[in-house]
């Protein structure tokens, strides 16, 4: 299984010469910096200039699994902030248990670090649980909320697909499984164009260790069925937030972004029929927009009822 990653990792790279070679400033060429953080250091890159994004990264995954061509789009007027969660590379990994909660604090403690204020957060997966968390321990330090194919944390969620919680519970979340789970059957082009993408970053460590992904998936499932204070109210969230999911998901079902967007307040939901975990660069020609007209817009009433629509020449689906 690790060889047939390799192998579509080095087709991507084959394919794809000129986005290295591209002269613009990129989250690719940006240095890893470290910041006295969380619990000692905190491994960040940054690119653009503006009002600041924090990113967010999920289960397993460190900065280098976000797509470099979605981090710059998303830059474009704003400054991107990337980050190793706590134990990956250069990011202490303090004592006792990791949990959504800690590194929810790890971020909050990020964002002080660096004196962003208040910074806009995008959470992908589990990046998606500590946002929440992050919003509700530290409501002062977040100004507009995006939630990726995530989860709520109020025992109300979807579990994943029986044959995936199998898989995640019997400790064979390696890259290859996880990778796979990123885009449905009869998208795999899209999975060669992110292999193709990551592969831009200098000495390439997409994936936390073993070791470290196994405490995840306990905080992950400590969130899922309620056992996290900080998930149980979403309802409390006060940040306009975007929620976007893959209606294929099945790593954290759709279901599950349904909900969110309508427990918590200032949501708004938008869906592709067609993409699964990683919509967000299947689809980023679509999904970066969206993300912009929240960050720079005002004030959102909540939806009394999820109602979808289908604009005329998109593929996504919007509730209001």
């Amino acid at each position: 299984m690790r060889r047939l990653l390799v192998a579509l990792l080095a087709a991507a790279f084959a394919a794809a010469p000129a986005a290295a070679a591209a002269k613009t400033p990129s989250i690719a060429k940006a240095p890893i910096r470290t910041v006295k953080a969380g619990q000692g250091k905190i491994g960040y890159r940054s690119v653009g200039k503006g009002r600041p994004l924090v990113m967010i990264m999920g289960l397993s995954g460190t900065m280098d699994a976000w797509a470099p061509s979605f981090v710059d789009a998303l830059a474009k007027g704003r400054r991107v902030i990337t980050f190793d969660n706590e134990g990956i590379r250069r990011s202490t990994h303090g004592k006792g248990a990791v949990t959504i909660r800690r590194m929810a604090s790890n971020t909050a403690s990020l964002i002080r670090a660096l004196k962003l204020k208040r910074a806009d957060v995008l959470g992908w997966s589990m990046g998606g649980m500590i946002a929440q968390s992050l919003a509700r321990t530290h409501p002062k330090l977040v100004r507009r909320l995006v939630l990726c194919a995530t989860a709520p944390g109020d025992a109300k969620g979807t579990l994943p697909a029986g044959d995936v919680l199998a898989r995640l519970t019997g400790g064979t979340a390696d890259a290859v499984g996880l990778f796979g789970l990123l885009f449905p059957p009869g998208q795999e082009a899209f999975g060669t164009a992110y292999a193709a993408q990551i592969l831009r970053y200098p000495r390439l460590r997409p994936q936390a260790s073993p070791a470290l992904t196994s405490e995840q998936l306990g905080a992950t499932a400590a969130w899922m069925i309620g056992q996290e204070r900080s998930g149980l109210t979403p309802n409390k969230i006060r940040a306009r937030t975007l929620v976007g999911g893959g209606e294929q998901d099945r790593l954290l079902p759709f279901p599950n972004q349904q909900h969110l967007a309508q427990v918590i307040p200032h949501a708004r939901l938008v869906a592709y029929p067609d993409a699964a975990h990683g919509f967000l660069f299947q689809h980023a020609a679509e999904f970066v927009p969206e993300v912009a007209r929240v960050l720079r817009g005002g004030r959102q009433r909540a939806p009394r009822a999820l109602r979808p629509s289908s604009p005329a020449g998109g593929s996504a689906r919007r509730w209001r």
